[in-house]
Order: structure tokens, then C-alpha cells, then sequence
């Protein structure tokens, strides 16, 4: 989480200037838009495949209502502490997809 921290905090920095010098770019405001998409997971979610976000995602059992890090609370909250332990892994890798990502975006970073 720290690492996301700074990353966002670097990025909203270079976005703040790029505003300040009128130069925000079409090229950079896509990637903003697209960074969400590092917080999708391949294989979806556990019992749910074809739900690909790590950090909200409708309850399986509790029709829309809205959970955060649905695949970590649903296991904990059905005492799977493996399973709990695997989305653990799973959501801080998609975490720290998106830091990279956002590091990957600044400036003198290629």
C-alpha cells in the first residue's frame, strides 16, 4: 500500500504540473483512465471467473450489495482462511500492478 501511496502521489504531481503548463497530454490522460484495468485479475474471483476486479465486486451470496476486496472479506467471512490467504496475495500483487504502472507513466522512467 505504501508503494501505491507514493506512486500516486508522484503521478498526481506530474499531473498537477502538466495542468500548471497547459500540457496535458491525450496520451496521458488515456493512461490514467486505463490504470484501473491493473486491478483486474486473470482468473476472476473465487466462484465468480467472470468478475474481474480485485477491489469491489457484488457479494456472491448478497446479490448487488457492494463488498471491497470481495475475494479476501468473502473467505474470511466463510472462515477459508487458505483461500483468504491466497486473495491476500492475489489483491497485493494487483496493488503493486498498479504502482508499477503509475511509475511506469513518469516522466524519465522508460
Amino acid at each position: 500500500m505504501q508503494q501505491l501511496e507514493n506512486s500516486a502521489e508522484n503521478i498526481n504531481t506530474v499531473f498537477k504540473n502538466n495542468i500548471t503548463a497547459n500540457s496535458v497530454s491525450l496520451s496521458f490522460n488515456q493512461s490514467l483512465y486505463r490504470a484501473e484495468q491493473q486491478l483486474l485479475i486473470e482468473t476472476g474471483l473465487p466462484r465468480r471467473e467472470w468478475y474481474k476486479h480485485s477491489i469491489y465486486a457484488p457479494g456472491s451470496y448478497t446479490g448487488y450489495g457492494v463488498k471491497t476486496l470481495p475475494g479476501i472479506r468473502e473467505a474470511i467471512e466463510q472462515k477459508n482462511w487458505s483461500e483468504a490467504q491466497t486473495q491476500i496475495e492475489v489483491d497485493a500483487k494487483a496493488i503493486m500492478k498498479l504502482a508499477e504502472y503509475f511509475n511506469a507513466l513518469l516522466p524519465g522512467s522508460n
